[in-house]
């Protein structure tokens, strides 16, 4: 049976990213130790919980009123926005991304067959700034207190629930070059900025149309330069895990992308590079693993 579509959340026309709760940030993104160069993410049921070619009717999409610009709707009226954590997650990964050194980009591997549609609502949907973000104590990183989103506007769509919820449950070290977090554990992540669409975001590119996923793979690494063994795939289907052929590190999630999605990919993506130990001395979280 095809999965089910998450019914429209309540915005509050009120309710701006400086008003929510503070959101504590996964110690592994300050932890010193070296991140993927390239986060690569499917869209349907990975970042949004719908599938777009075939829960969005028609192609005329507009802002849903009071959303703060977080969530848009189709003809029907329906409510379509990311998951609760994904603004905050592409947010913060560019803000890891910027200043003098190494950082990481952000890209999007999506096999839609409704691709025009797909970049419409990237464009349509923004994200805003998250709240003020601290560092997660050891080992509390994956807690709920995680789920503090930063989207904007209010609660976001929750998981989608299905008839048949069937989300199924990598290599080598490279070069140097490999992007580092910070190693200020007590800094936060710049919240000053302005809301931007979620498709300015994904600077690595847009490879969105049906087919095998290694080709999107190929792509990305072809425009990006960056080797396979630096890549962090996250997708809701096991399938894709092919790609993994290429030596890029697949992280299969089954409830939509989240901090604690995040954090496990990161350290499968660690565990397989060999990296452990702390750039400060500290034990990391992947000497657990």
């Amino acid at each position: 049976m095809p999965k089910k579509l998450t019914k429209s959340p309540t915005f509050s026309s009120t309710t701006t990213s400086s008003s929510l709760a503070s959101t504590t940030l996964p110690r592994i993104l300050t932890d010193g130790l070296p991140l993927p160069k390239l986060f690569v993410f499917d869209l349907d049921y990975t970042l949004w919980p719908f599938w777009v070619d075939t829960h969005v009717s028609g192609t005329a999409l507009k802002p849903v009123p009071g959303s703060n610009n977080t969530a848009c709707t189709d003809r029907t009226g329906e409510s379509f926005a990311f998951y609760r954590d994904v603004p905050a997650v592409l947010y913060t990964l560019a803000q890891c991304g910027s200043g003098g050194g190494a950082g990481v980009k952000v890209g999007v591997a999506s096999r839609t067959s409704a691709p025009d549609l797909a970049r419409d609502m990237l464009k349509l949907l923004y994200v805003h700034p998250p709240p003020p973000q601290s560092t997660a104590p050891q080992g509390d990183s994956a807690k709920s207190s995680l789920d503090g989103g930063g989207g904007g506007g209010g609660e976001q769509q929750k998981p989608p629930t299905t008839a048949n919820e069937k989300k199924k449950s990598k290599n080598k070290p490279s070069s140097s070059t490999t992007a580092t977090t910070t190693t200020n554990e007590s800094s936060t992540l710049n919240n000053g900025g302005k809301a931007k669409k979620a498709i300015d975001f994904f600077d690595a590119g847009l490879q969105i149309y049906p087919g095998c996923k290694i080709t999107h793979m190929k792509k990305l690494q072809r425009d990006t330069g960056i080797a396979f063994e630096d890549f962090l795939f996250f997708d809701d289907e096991s399938r894709n895990r092919d790609t993994e052929s290429l030596g890029v590190t697949m992280c299969l999630v089954r409830d939509g992308v989240s901090w604690a999605e995040i954090e496990r990919g990161i350290k499968e993506w660690r565990k397989r590079r060999g990296i452990s130990g702390s750039a400060n001395g500290r034990r990391s979280e992947d000497e657990d693993w």
